[in-house]
């Protein structure tokens, strides 16, 4: 059971990225999907979640209105769409798993998988 982050690099601020988190092994559809990120020198931080069937999202207030989590099951696939980026936003991003579908859970602790992240670079 692995999930993989992907889709991150070097933007500018005012940039934008999508981040594709996937799975191999077994099938998200049944898990609430965290993305959680950790800048160098900083505590990992919730930034937004999803229910397992989309019906539920939740965001860190910092991100609200610039960031987008959204998922396609057909794909196995969880996507953070990051819009107006700042230079506060840089930080290694993680996908986790959640065996409690229902979503809103923002404590890092009590997600059953993770994955290698992705590094954001957003640059001023």
């Amino acid at each position: 059971v692995q999930l993989q982050a992907y889709g991150g690099g070097l933007v500018q601020a005012g940039g934008c990225l999508r981040l594709s988190c996937t799975a191999s092994g077994f099938t998200l559809d049944y898990y609430t999907i965290g993305w959680f990120r950790q800048a160098p020198g900083k505590e990992r931080e919730f930034v937004a979640s999803i229910a397992w069937n989309g019906g539920g999202t939740y965001y860190e207030d910092s991100v609200k209105g610039r960031f987008t989590i959204f998922r396609d099951n057909a794909k196995n696939t969880v996507y953070l769409q990051m819009n107006s980026l700042k230079p506060e936003d840089t930080a290694i991003y993680h996908c986790a798993a959640d065996r409690n579908p229902y979503g809103g859970n923002k404590n890092w602790l009590e997600y059953n998988y993770w994955g290698q992240g992705t590094l954001v670079t957003v640059s001023s």
